[in-house]
Order: structure tokens, then C-alpha cells, then sequence
């Protein structure tokens, strides 16, 4: 059984003239690659639910601290002491591969959960402090975001639904930037676990470099403050398309 214990951020000092990103899903691949990039310029709160990751990860980055959470019930209490928050990154996130006719409703729901619900909570919560700062939202989305496959059916249809949340919350919310980031195959190891199902070989140099989607992050945070960037592809030069 795993156990997570959740840490009230107001218990942490969050005094620093340096911006404040929270990146989900930080323990390991592009979260992990992301609050890296951002740690130069960045205090960065690491989300996820492997603590002994975070702590490892927040032991080599100036300004970071570990952020252990179960995202599918994150609370008010969660984020108390966030008054201003610069940069929110929705890196977590799950897939089950399967043919519909395979994958029951908790599978569906489950996936949903995590991968479009949470989300949307963790957002919510923190919508004073991203309008304190006129902050800017990531939605690490998917190829599969933009086009539906076999055997994708339930991880797709999550997808799709995360890019219409980044729609509707660009419109609701004008003083915030927001974007969907479509990487294709990375070499993390939701990738290794895909490649097993698929029945192939893992050849991370056919893939991108978790480090690569994160400097694409980097670049629409870095854009001058009259631009917007609301949507990112990005795919392995000379690999796999889907």
C-alpha cells in the first residue's frame, strides 16, 4: 500500500524575489526535466508522490523544495501559503493502453481523473495566485491530443479533453497565458512501458529528450510579454510521428 503525505506549503517559507513555479510530476522525466530548466531563474515546487525522488531532485536544485501530493485530492490546505504564483506546469499524468472493447469504466475514469481532473482542481485553487502574478499555465499535453489511434482510446480522449480545459481557461482567463505543449515520443518511461505493449524495441535516441520538451516550455515562458504561445508541437527530428 502507498502512503503520501501531503505537506501544507504554508508551513514552508516562500519568501524570495526570485518568480515561483510548480511543476507536477517532477520526480522523474519531463516534470523532472522541466524544473530543472527552470531552477536558474525559478523557485520551483516539485509535485508528485515519490518523496525520496523530490528530495533528491530538490537536493541539487537551488530555490526547490519537494511538493508531495496525491493529485486527485488536493485541497485548499494544499496550497495555503501560495499568494503569488508565476508558473504552474501540469507534467503528471497517466496512460493505459488497450482496445476499447478491453478497458472497462474504471480505467476511463481513472485516466480521466488524473489526467483532466486534477488538473483542473489544482487550477482552480491556485487561479488568486496565478492572477496575483499574471502568471502562465503549462498543459503538457500529447501527439495523441491531436489525432486518436488504436489501442489509445481511453489515454486520447483524455488528451483531447485536457487541450479544451487550456481552451476554455485562455478565454475565461485573458491576464493569464496559457499552453498546451504536444510532445511526441519521449524517452521516459511511460515511452518504455508503451513500447512493451506495442511489442517493440525502446530506442530512447529515436525519441525526444525529456530535456528537448522542456527547453520548448522554456522558450513560450521566455517569449516577450506581448506574445502568447498557446500551443506547442514538438516531434523527434527523424522519428516515430505518432
Amino acid at each position: 500500500m502507498q502512503i503520501c503525505i501531503t505537506v501544507k506549503l504554508n508551513k514552508l517559507p516562500l519568501m524570495s524575489e526570485r518568480p515561483l513555479a510548480l511543476v507536477t510530476g517532477a520526480s522523474r522525466g519531463v516534470g523532472a526535466a522541466v524544473a530543472q530548466a527552470l531552477a536558474p531563474t525559478h523557485d520551483v515546487l516539485l509535485g508528485g508522490r515519490d518523496e525520496e525522488a523530490l528530495a533528491a531532485l530538490a537536493a541539487r536544485l537551488p530555490g526547490a523544495r519537494p511538493w508531495p501530493v496525491e493529485l486527485t485530492r488536493v485541497t485548499p490546505a494544499d496550497v495555503e501559503g501560495v499568494d503569488r504564483l508565476d508558473v504552474l506546469v501540469h507534467s503528471a499524468g497517466i496512460g493505459e493502453l488497450g482496445r476499447i472493447a478491453d478497458q472497462p469504466a474504471e480505467v476511463w475514469r481513472r485516466t480521466m481523473e488524473v489526467n483532466v481532473v486534477a488538473v483542473a482542481e489544482l487550477t482552480r485553487l491556485l487561479l488568486p495566485a496565478l492572477r496575483a502574478a499574471g502568471g502562465h499555465v503549462f498543459c503538457v499535453n500529447s501527439g495523441s491530443g491531436q489525432r486518436a489511434n488504436p489501442d489509445w482510446g481511453s489515454y486520447a480522449a483524455s488528451k483531447f479533453a485536457l487541450k479544451a480545459f487550456a481552451d476554455a481557461l485562455r478565454l475565461e482567463e485573458p491576464a493569464l497565458r496559457v499552453t498546451t505543449v504536444y510532445p511526441g515520443r519521449t524517452a521516459t518511461d511511460m515511452q518504455r512501458g508503451v513500447r512493451a505493449y506495442e511489442g517493440g524495441a525502446f530506442e530512447p535516441d529515436k525519441y525526444l529528450k525529456p530535456e528537448t520538451v522542456a527547453r520548448a516550455l522554456v522558450a513560450a515562458l521566455t517569449a516577450g510579454p506581448d506574445a502568447h504561445l498557446t500551443e506547442l508541437t514538438v516531434r523527434p527530428r527523424g522519428g516515430p510521428v505518432n
